[in-house]
């Protein structure tokens, strides 16, 4: 019969098997978690400078404004949210939206693996707006 309080100690064999259970369950979990992180943090890149793309667009679409002034809105929308080194390339110009004349903004970004660094996955998003017509301003 076994000492009250006192646990029986397990045999020798099995002495140090948890450090190598967590070894192997980290093993697992710890690419999932970095590639989940990394999704997340592609996903986030990719809807924040989409929204600075149609807020260019937009900023350009309206009426005594310029493609000039919506290229400069995208990237200060873009430097604003996320660090400006993401969004590379932004050009917002003329462009036919449903058949009606408007602007297209286009930002080019390359978010890097957990954005620290090392291989980059290059994201190009889009925004689009019709430009404001000065005829179909009510008096």
């Amino acid at each position: 019969m076994p000492v009250r309080g006192r646990r029986p100690r397990p045999p020798d064999d099995e002495r140090g098997a948890a450090v190598v259970d967590f070894i192997l369950v980290l093993m697992l979990l710890l690419p999932l978690v970095l590639g989940v992180m990394q999704v997340a943090l592609v996903m986030h890149v990719r809807n924040t400078l989409a929204s600075a793309a149609a807020e260019g667009a937009r900023y350009a679409a309206v009426l005594g404004s310029s493609a000039e002034l919506g290229e400069q809105r995208a990237r200060d929308q873009a430097a604003v949210a996320i660090a400006g080194r993401y969004a590379r390339n932004v050009s917002v110009r003329p462009a036919v939206v449903l058949g009606s004349p408007g602007y297209e903004a286009v930002i080019e970004a390359e978010v890097p693996a957990l954005g620290l660094g090392g291989p980059a996955m290059t994201l190009r998003v889009t925004g689009h707006a019709v430009a404001e017509d000065p005829a179909g301003v009510a008096p």
